[in-house]
C-alpha cells in the first residue's frame, strides 16, 4: 500500500483547504536533504584544512612568530564557535538556505582577501574574522539544524554522517592544499579555498529545502505531517535566553567543559599543530598532510560508526571511552614522530582517525535529551566551548613550540586533559524519563 503524507492545497477564496494526500517516494527526501548537506560540509571543509599548512610559510615569508600566526587562526576558531548558536536561531528565523549561502560567501572573501595581506592584523581580520564568522554559520550548526528538522528515526547515525563531512572534506582537500603549497605557495591554496566555498553556493540555492513541509513530507520517521512553523523573531535574544536557561543545569557545563577538551584535543592541536611538528622532526610537509588526510578517511568511518552506537548506547558512557581513549593516543605521539612514516605512526593515525570526531553525536544526542526544542541551539553554545578550548590550544601550542622548540609539552597536556573530560563524562546525570500515573482505587 502506498504511504501518503499531507500536502497543503491552495487557499480557495483566501482561506487554506484541509491538506490533501500526496505520495510519499520509495526514497525519503530527507536523504537527500542530508546528501546536499553532506556535500555542503565538504566544500566548506577547505577552509579548515588550510591553517597548519600556512604556519611555516607565512612565518618564512613574513617572519611572524607562530604564536602570532597561531593568535589568527585562535581568532578563527573562537569565532566559529560562539557565532554556531546565533546561526541556528538565525536558520529558524531566515531559513537554512540563506545562512548557509551568506557564510560561504563570507568564506570565500575572507580566504581570497589573505592574498593580497601583508601584515599581521589583516591575517587576522581576514582568516580570524570574516573566515572564523562564516565557518561557525554553518558546519555542525547546521548539521544539527538538518537532523532535527528532517529526520525524527535515525538521528544518530545522521549526525555521525553529516559531521563526517568535514573529515570527507579534509580528505579531499588537504593533499591537494599541501602540493599546491608545496610547490606553487600558499596564495594559490587560499585562492583554492575560496573557489571551492563559492562552488558550493549553488548546490544549497536550488537543491536544500528548509522544513519537510517545504516538499509536502513529514521528517523521516515521524508518524504524521508537520506543518511547518512560522519563523521565529529575535534571534540573538532566543539564542542568549537558551543559553540563560542551560546555564542554570551541571549537564551544560559539564558538556561545555568536555566538549571544549575535544576542540582542544584536535582542531587547536592536532590539526594546526600536527603537521609542522612533524616537520620539526625531518617530515616532508606532503607525507604529513597525507597523514592527516588519511586520518580523515578513518574519522568518517569512526563518526558514523559513533552515531550508530549512539542511537542504541548510552551517550554517557561513549564519551567517557573516546576521550580516555584520546587521551591515551596523544599520550604515545611524542615517542613516534620522525623524519618518516613508520608502522607505529600509521597505527597512531589509524586509532586517532577513528576518534576524531566521534564525540559529536553522542554529545548531541545528550543536548536533545536534555533541551528538547532548543538542543540546537545549546549544542551551538556547547560548540561554542569547543572552538574555544581549540583556540587556546592554536595560540598556546605555537607559543610553546616558539618558547620550548618543540611541541612535548603540548602533547602530554593535551593527553591529560582527555582524561579528566572522560571521568566528566560520567558525572552527566541521565534526563528523568516521566511516569504516567496509574490511578488506585479501593
Amino acid at each position: 500500500m502506498t504511504q501518503t503524507s499531507p500536502v497543503p492545497a491552495p487557499a480557495v477564496g483566501g482561506v487554506p483547504t484541509t491538506p490533501r494526500p500526496r505520495s510519499r517516494p520509495r526514497v525519503h527526501r530527507a536523504w537527500a536533504v542530508a546528501a546536499v548537506t553532506f556535500v555542503t560540509l565538504v566544500g566548506a571543509a577547505a577552509f579548515a584544512s588550510l591553517p597548519g599548512l600556512l604556519i611555516d610559510p607565512l612565518h618564512t615569508e613574513f617572519g611572524w612568530s607562530r604564536g602570532m600566526i597561531g593568535f589568527a587562526v585562535s581568532i578563527n576558531l573562537a569565532l566559529y564557535g560562539l557565532t554556531a548558536p546565533f546561526a541556528a536561531a538565525l536558520m529558524d528565523r531566515f531559513g537554512i538556505r540563506r545562512i548557509v549561502a551568506c557564510a560561504l560567501v563570507t568564506i570565500a572573501l575572507g580566504a581570497g582577501l589573505t592574498v593580497f595581506m601583508t601584515q599581521s592584523w589583516q591575517l587576522v581580520l581576514c582568516w580570524g574574522v570574516l573566515v572564523g564568522l562564516g565557518s561557525g554559520s554553518m558546519a555542525l550548526a547546521l548539521a544539527a539544524t538538518v537532523t532535527n528538522r528532517w529526520f525524527v528515526a535515525r538521528r544518530g547515525l545522521v549526525t555521525g554522517m553529516l559531521t563526517a563531512g568535514g573529515a570527507a572534506g579534509q580528505l579531499v582537500f588537504l593533499p591537494l592544499l599541501s602540493w599546491i603549497t608545496e610547490h606553487h605557495g600558499w596564495r594559490p591554496a587560499a585562492t583554492t579555498v575560496a573557489f571551492a566555498a563559492l562552488a558550493v553556493v549553488p548546490f544549497v540555492w536550488f537543491l536544500l529545502r528548509d522544513h519537510p513541509a517545504d516538499v509536502g513530507l513529514a521528517a523521516y520517521g515521524a508518524p504524521e505531517f508537520t506543518p511547518k512553523p512560522l519563523p521565529v523573531p529575535g534571534a540573538a535574544g532566543r539564542a542568549v535566553r537558551a543559553l540563560r536557561e542551560a546555564a542554570h543545569t551541571s549537564t551544560f557545563w559539564l558538556l561545555a567543559g568536555t566538549f571544549a577538551i575535544c576542540g582542544a584535543s584536535t582542531n587547536g592541536l592536532v590539526k594546526v599543530h600536527f603537521v609542522p611538528a612533524a616537520h620539526d622532526h625531518g617530515m616532508p610537509v606532503t607525507a604529513a598532510a597525507s597523514l592527516l588526510a588519511v586520518i580523515g578517511i578513518f574519522d568518517i568511518a569512526g563518526t558514523v560508526a559513533s552515531g550508530w552506537f549512539t542511537d542504541r548506547l548510552s551517550p554517557r558512557r561513549l564519551l567517557a571511552i573516546y576521550y580516555g581513549l584520546r587521551g591515551l593516543s596523544l599520550m604515545f605521539l611524542p615517542m613516534l614522530l620522525a623524519d618518516s612514516v613508520h608502522p607505529p605512526m600509521v597505527l597512531f593515525i589509524v586509532f586517532y582517525g577513528l576518534d576524531w570526531v566521534a564525540t559529536v553525536p553522542p554529545t548531541l544526542a545528550l543536548c536533545r535529551e536534555h533541551y528538547g526544542e532548543n538542543s540546537a541551539i545549546v549544542f551551538g553554545w556547547v560548540l561554542a566551548s569547543h572552538q574555544i578550548g581549540a583556540g587556546l590550544v592554536a595560540y598556546s601550542g605555537g607559543v610553546a613550540r616558539d618558547v620550548f622548540g618543540s611541541y612535548d609539552v603540548v602533547w602530554y597536556s593535551s593527553g591529560a586533559l582527555c582524561a579528566i573530560a572522560a571521568l566528566m563524562s560520567l558525572v552527566i546525570r541521565r534526563r528523568p524519563v516521566a511516569v504516567p500515573a496509574v490511578a488506585v482505587t479501593g
